[in-house]
């Protein structure tokens, strides 16, 4: 969860803070040698809460000659597309933290002929069954496997505004000026809520839809965490966020009652976060067994719990406390677009709305 490193550790005090095909060699042994894990800087910078250190220390723990190595890049997996277009070699093993529309951008930027990431034997990854169907990417190269998922919705202070229902509530007259959302272009929260209004009001629509919250004064920032700490800072009363954060406002005393989350037409949108293998990778085989114990239940516990996150296995794989369970929500109707439906269409819909409504 990329927007996690603003959150961690925020208290009373600091609450404005807050703030080929990948086949098994078959050799035999013992896996050995240093995977190096490229990912996003809050999955590895708390060692005390972030996932990272966790799962290094458990994956080490059960093979005397491994070592993990995290690489947190510069403008994330850009950094790698970008690389390829050189015809630079890129120094990793695995990709942790990827979503679909990365996954759309990559192929649209590499075109056929270059590839970033292996195809994936999933016979080699046994916990790969446990997945649950509706967060996998539909990727037709079968490259990428899902390892969490939060949900978009609206986090909303309810002393200040009702719970809106639906998508039309918020271009009404009584949320005139209290929703502060993010940019399309520059974040995965604004791309995410953007998407979910072309699923609701279709290609058609969408624009006509944002042109009315424009009219109803929603104020877009340029990223999640501007928006955000707008949101703790009181600026407005409802913020574009995630359904995890009462589990934040829980861990740091923040008030509950500006931290309720509305589920927009009873749904949420979907945004699984996934890794992949690269494709100049030296150590497939060693990879192959990392994704497996990424999946298994007992790390996917942790990963749910220290990204605030849920899991992407099935529920009775994990054993989640009641605390998680209390204020991590699930919408009652999940909904995203898989590569099929994004592929030779996302770049075209930001596009049309950056010109049409992030320009104005």
């Amino acid at each position: 969860m990329r927007r996690r490193a603003f959150l961690s550790g925020a208290g009373s005090a600091g609450a404005l803070a807050l703030a080929g095909c990948l086949t098994q060699g078959g050799g035999g042994g013992e896996p050995s040698g240093t995977l190096t894990v490229a990912t996003y800087e809050s999955f590895v910078d708390s060692p005390s809460s972030s996932p990272g250190a966790w799962i290094k220390e458990n994956f080490e723990s059960e093979y005397d000659d491994v070592t993990v190595e995290y690489v947190t890049p510069e403008n994330g997996v850009t950094n790698y597309v970008q690389r390829k277009q050189q015809g630079a070699p890129v120094e990793a093993d695995v990709y942790v933290g990827l979503n679909v529309d990365d996954l759309v951008t990559i192929d649209a930027t590499l075109g056929d002929d270059t590839r970033l990431f292996r195809e994936l034997d999933r016979d080699f990854v046994a916990n790969a069954e446990h997945l649950r169907p509706e967060l996998e990417f539909g990727d037709p190269k079968s490259r990428v496997l899902p390892y969490d998922t939060g949900y978009i919705s609206l986090v909303y202070d309810e002393d200040a505004v009702d719970e809106p229902a639906t998508f039309d509530d918020l271009t009404s007259p009584a949320y005139e000026g209290t929703l502060l959302a993010q940019n399309a272009q520059s974040a995965d929260s604004g791309q995410a809520f953007l998407l979910w209004t072309i699923n609701e009001f279709g290609t058609d629509g969408y624009l006509d839809y944002w042109r009315d919250l424009q009219a109803n004064d929603v104020r877009i920032l340029g990223s999640w965490w501007d928006a955000y700490s707008a949101y703790l800072e009181s600026e407005r009363p409802m913020v574009v966020s995630y359904s995890t954060d009462q589990v934040f406002a829980n861990e740091d005393d923040l008030p509950m009652n500006r931290h309720q989350i509305g589920f927009l037409e009873d749904q949420g949108y979907a945004n699984p976060e996934g890794m992949a293998v690269v494709e100049d990778s030296g150590n497939v085989d060693l990879a192959t067994d990392f994704f497996d114990f990424m999946l298994r239940g007992e790390t996917q516990t942790e990963i749910a719990v220290r990204n605030v996150q849920f899991p992407a296995v099935t529920e009775d794989q994990v054993d989640l406390d009641d605390s998680f369970a209390q204020y991590a929500h699930r919408p009652p109707e999940a909904v995203s677009f898989d590569y099929e439906a994004l592929e030779g269409n996302l770049s075209g819909w930001v596009d049309e709305w950056a010109r049409t409504i992030a320009s104005n």
